[in-house]
């Protein structure tokens, strides 16, 4: 099996995951999406933090999924 023909779906929110994802992509795979935490409110002033993860995969336009729960039924 070529590695185009792989389909992978990513699962990783931290920092050091971000290496993995982008080793991945350069590496020719191809990732039909990305599955992070939910975006969370953080500090004083309450601001919108988004995952490590999320933030790279927006910049290669990846399908972001960000489920409250895994075990969700309407996620799987």
């Amino acid at each position: 099996m070529e590695k185009r023909q792989l389909r992978i779906v990513f699962m990783g929110t931290p920092d050091f995951a971000v290496a993995s994802l982008k080793a991945i992509i350069e590496g020719g795979y191809h990732v039909v999406g990305v599955i992070t935490t939910p975006d969370k409110e953080a500090g004083r002033g309450k601001k919108i933090r988004i995952s490590a993860v999320k933030e790279y995969a927006l910049t290669q336009n990846l399908k972001i999924l960000q489920p409250e729960k895994l075990k969700n039924k309407e996620f799987l």
